[in-house]
């Protein structure tokens, strides 16, 4: 699903998005023009590079109608550093609890740990090289050539090192093919002497702690241990060392930083629950601290540089897109500066019970599919008729409707309800290659009487 930024038109990035998640057009539109304009941005002029700022989005919409998949998706469409934070966790500065700056640390992590695979995938070939060489002179330790020896010793030491060759890429082709894996051999492993520190006599933030602890660890020597392991097993283990070697951790964080500054998504979820109704008569309470969070959220999104253990990152160019339900405050209860930082407003529809027809049906996700797929695993073939998938989604419309509305969520307890009875009864009495179908009748008769009675207390989440 990853692409080049340059490959996607926000048509593509639409087309792409509607495999997954069903309406939402409008939010589609926006997010895929907010894409894009990081390519445009960065293929602009230089001078103008760093004038052109994002357009953060706000996303309007009850829970479960894909405001989170939509952003998801987004980033791993573009192969972007993506976190997700709930605004309500955060606290101002000042209080106990987690600062805002913590989600750009986490974004940074984010992408060293991204850059980090990608490098890792690059040396792979040359590590496994270097491992199954390292295997080999466990088992088989090379000869040394003769130096400068004459006659009889010579030729003998010569025809023991081709004997030594030849056994040795013997030995290799039985590693590779898996035949020696259970193997047990003698390996060193490293290991490092990271303390668990604890600070008395004053609080001291995250950021701090974290290079305290780098610092203490990188200063005590790392102690050699040896290990009675598989050969599979010490491939693993041997591999990550010998891949860690060959990359330049340098290199890695400075990638890292420009990714997470020219490409980075910060999703900012519940936004709403820092909103207050500004009721006019002053006060305090919760209300102090949840404009207090909106006041530090400010610089972040509207750019400013932030201290992480890889460096220092500005967050002028991160795209920010912050949702909330607004079910109680509205979006004019943030505070005006915070609402001018989000000038997209994008309000997402409720879903309909032919949505619910489409989500069970038609993404590659389908949670239709993927009950398919896990059944598979058992050799048992699962089937759902068209109209048994009309009345699921008739049904779980009608339960949003009369208990909480938690858009399509509600179709995974519908179908766990549903479902329960096979995935129990498989394999010990429904045995493998059976066909399982799924019809209305079917639907109706596991589903109905619970619509029916009100409490329907299985049903909230």
């Amino acid at each position: 699903m990853t692409h080049s930024l340059k490959d996607l038109t926000p048509r593509q990035i639409v087309a792409e998005l509607d495999q997954y998640i069903i309406g939402q057009q409008d939010a589609k539109r926006n997010v895929a023009i907010a894409l894009r304009n990081r390519w445009r941005r960065m293929n602009s002029p230089a001078d103008m590079q760093r004038e052109i700022t994002p357009n953060n989005i706000l996303m309007i919409g009850a829970t479960g109608v894909g405001k989170t998949e939509i952003a998801r998706r987004l980033a791993k469409l573009a192969d972007a550093p993506f976190i997700k934070v709930e605004a309500s966790k955060f606290t101002e500065v000042g209080y106990v609890g987690r600062d805002v700056e913590s989600m750009v640390r986490d974004l940074v992590e984010q992408a060293v740990n991204m850059v980090r695979a990608a490098k890792k995938e690059a040396v792979q070939a040359k590590a496994q090289q270097l491992v199954e060489d390292a295997i080999l002179d466990i088992l088989i330790p090379p000869v040394k050539p003769a130096n400068g020896q004459l006659g009889f010793e010579n030729e003998k030491k010569d025809s023991d090192a081709e004997l030594n060759e030849r056994t040795r890429e013997r030995f290799r082709e039985k590693i590779r093919s898996g035949e020696m894996d259970d193997r047990r051999i003698e390996i060193d492993v490293q290991q490092s002497q990271t303390p668990n520190i604890g600070i008395m006599g004053g609080s001291v933030d995250d950021l701090s702690m974290m290079n305290i602890q780098e610092m203490i660890g990188g200063m005590m020597p790392k102690r050699g241990k040896k290990r009675k392991v598989s050969i599979a097993e010490a491939r693993k283990i041997m591999l990550e060392d010998e891949a860690a070697k060959l990359i330049d951790m340098d290199e890695v964080k400075d990638e890292a930083i420009r990714k997470a500054e020219d490409a980075g998504i910060i999703f900012i979820d519940e936004i709403d629950k820092v909103a207050s109704a500004r009721s006019g008569n002053g006060g305090g309470g919760p209300d102090v601290s949840r404009e207090g969070v909106q006041r530090d959220l400010l610089p972040i999104v509207e750019g400013s540089a932030v201290n992480t253990k890889y460096g220092v990152i500005h967050t002028d160019h991160i795209l920010f897109i912050a949702a909330g339900a607004f079910h109680v405050a509205k979006p004019s209860d943030l505070i005006p500066e915070l609402q001018g930082r989000f000038p997209i407003r994008v309000e997402l529809q409720s879903l309909s019970e032919n949505d619910f027809y489409q989500i069970l049906k038609e993404p590659k996700n389908a949670l239709t599919k993927q009950y398919e797929a896990m059944l598979q695993a058992e050799n048992v073939s699962l089937a759902f008729q068209d109209d048994a998938l009309r009345e699921l989604a008739r049904i779980a419309f009608e339960v949003n409707s009369d208990v909480e509305n938690i858009g399509a969520r509600r179709l995974q307890t519908v179908l766990s309800h549903l479902m329960n009875d096979f995935m129990f009864d498989i394999p010990d009495v429904i045995g493998a290659n059976a066909q399982v179908v799924i019809t209305k009748d079917l639907v109706n008769e596991r589903l109905n009487g619970l619509v029916k009675n009100r409490d329907l207390s299985q049903f909230i989440l």
